[in-house]
């Protein structure tokens, strides 16, 4: 579902992207190419900052924000996924946060007012908040970052860890085609 927030601002698609029917995207949201955004994600850009100005939620081309996926943003702040980025079942990105391009967040994580660097991972059940996570670092299952400081204990992302993550990016990308292709079979 499309839906305008109380300043008027309404969701602009990608026409090559796909948005599951049971999906909701509200207000300042930007979808690029070949997104796959899966069943029952939220994203809404809804919320101002006290000038009564907000930054739009970004989503860029060949990413795939997966099942049960809230993206929203804090008074106004924004929100950027870059591009060929998974954001794994029932994940929060809470912005102000960036997520670069070619990230894996594994699913039930948690971001919030963070920025992840190109290339990293972030396994299942992690916790993200107020740091800045170089490019290509992997977070393991279950971490809990709060600090610049703790990233100092995190080893770069492996051959194989990367591999995954692209991986996924490339299945979802295949979803977006057949989906789009049986749009209105049922």
């Amino acid at each position: 579902m499309i839906r305008r927030n109380p300043n008027g601002d309404v969701p602009v698609v990608h026409e090559t992207a796909f948005v599951d029917p049971t999906a909701i995207l509200c207000g300042k949201v930007v979808v690029g190419e070949n997104v796959f955004i899966g069943p029952y994600a939220v994203i809404r850009a809804d919320e101002v900052d006290d000038d009564g100005g907000m930054e739009p939620i970004l989503i860029g081309a060949n990413s795939n924000i997966q099942d049960g996926v809230v993206i929203h943003c804090k008074a106004g702040g924004g929100v950027t996924i870059g591009q060929g980025t998974s954001i794994a079942h029932r994940s929060i990105v809470h912005g102000p946060c960036k997520v670069g391009d070619n990230v894996f967040i594994g699913f039930n994580s948690v971001l919030f007012n963070c920025e992840v660097g190109e290339g990293s991972v972030v396994r299942h059940n992690s916790v993200v908040e107020g740091c800045h996570v170089p490019p290509g670092f992997y977070i393991p299952s279950t971490s809990n970052i709060h600090s610049d400081a703790e990233l100092a204990t995190i080893v770069p992302v492996t051959a194989d860890q990367a591999g995954f993550s692209e991986s996924v990016a490339q299945a979802n990308l295949e979803l977006v085609r057949g989906y789009k292709r049986i749009r209105n079979e049922f």
